[in-house]
């Protein structure tokens, strides 16, 4: 949804009515993931993707009905049904998508959520997608931190009980369809509910204002990270030089990851790569570091002989083994790298395998499923 906001909003804005179809559970291959989503304008305009090209011609279809009818549909395109190969899906992914009409009068919170958005305030939309009463079909609960659960629903057990889930995914950034009992019940089943999480972009914090930090600020800002560059020298930490960066902070490293977290502005989805391989830098810098209890990834550049060296220096600053062993380094993974930005790519894959559980080994050489962390089929 992110990705289509804008143009959503200027039809809105419009007084336009738009087909909307929402990736809400995907199974085995799929290759979109949930939140992803289409829009069919009023001009006929298709914006965004569901699938990669798989099915986004029967969604099409299926959106201009759902425009003249205004009835939300929820439909399962995979290699199960009959007519898979018809819609292109060969890929043996399973994808559940949720087809709905969007205009001021369906959706009339649209622009405050749009805004909190674009603002990075964290906001979660809650949406039933599926019911034993077609009423309740569409209703939407707009979820913020520090609130108290609005209705919206139909229940105020079912307000009650989507909100706080919503809240944890919202914690987490995390977009997930959940399942209830038709007024809420947590045990139940025939109602769910798709939760879009539209929490502030991760945090990428980078010290060391050198070359391969611009590559990596690069590839995290490709990546969807907010970049932070940061260096204790004026006169290499400016924003000319890393023009991907979303700030460059000049500050000795480890008295600004302090503050940061001091200030509340790291956690769990955060990651760190130093790459100024100067103890005086890292030694401190890392003791902060790897004493976190929630950071997604520490990594640091440096040779072997240069990690070995920081390790014992991290051991006579009395940081224990535990935690030495969540530091990455020599930072990447091995992909024969040389160039910034090539070396670049591997820390990027080193991130990407430890948030997914990834082997890193090629995928020709592994077996089973390719998407390791996948939901059974609902």
């Amino acid at each position: 949804m992110r990705e289509v906001l804008p143009q959503l909003l200027e039809w809105w804005r419009a007084g336009e009515s738009v087909g909307v179809g929402t990736v809400v559970a995907t199974f085995r291959s799929a290759p979109r993931p949930p939140g992803a989503s289409m829009l069919v304008g009023p001009d006929g305009s298709a914006v965004g993707s569901v699938s990669g090209g798989c099915v986004e011609g029967a969604v099409y279809e299926l959106a201009e009905s759902v425009v003249g009818s205004g009835e939300p549909v929820l439909e399962r395109y995979g290699v199960s049904d009959d007519d898979a190969f018809a819609v292109g899906l060969t890929c043996g992914g399973i994808l559940d998508v949720y087809v709905e009409k969007v205009s001021r009068e369906t959706f009339p919170e649209l622009e405050e959520v749009a805004d909190d958005i674009e603002a990075g305030r964290p906001v979660a939309l809650a949406t039933v997608i599926e019911h034993p009463d077609p009423a309740w079909l569409g209703r939407r609960l707009v979820v913020r931190p520090d609130t108290t659960p609005t209705t919206g629903l139909g229940s105020p057990r079912a307000d009650d009980a989507i909100h706080d889930d919503a809240l944890g995914l919202l914690a987490a950034g995390h977009s997930a369809t959940l399942s209830y009992g038709p007024d809420g019940e947590r045990r139940g089943e025939g109602m769910r509910v798709f939760v879009w999480a539209f929490a502030p972009k991760p945090r990428m914090l980078v010290f060391g204002a050198i070359d391969f930090a611009a590559a990596v600020a690069r590839v995290g800002s490709f990546l969807g990270y907010h970049v932070t560059v940061c260096d204790a020298r004026p006169v290499f930490a400016t924003a000319s030089r890393f023009p991907d960066a979303d700030e460059v902070v000049v500050d000795w490293p480890h008295r600004y990851l302090a503050a940061e977290v001091e200030a509340g502005r790291v956690d769990r989805r955060t990651v760190l790569t130093v790459l100024t391989h100067d103890p005086k830098f890292d030694v401190p810098l890392l003791e902060v570091a790897l004493r976190l209890p929630e950071v997604a990834y520490v990594g640091a550049m440096g040779s072997r002989r240069t990690h070995e060296d920081r390790l014992a220096r991290l051991r006579e600053a009395g940081v224990g083994e535990d935690e030495l062993a969540r530091l990455r380094s020599p930072i990447g993974l091995d992909l024969g790298a040389r160039t910034p930005e090539e070396t670049a790519i591997s820390i990027a894959a080193e991130i990407i395998a430890g948030r997914w559980g990834g082997s890193g080994e090629p995928l020709g050489t592994t077996q089973g499923r390719i998407h390791a962390h996948e939901p059974e089929i609902v």
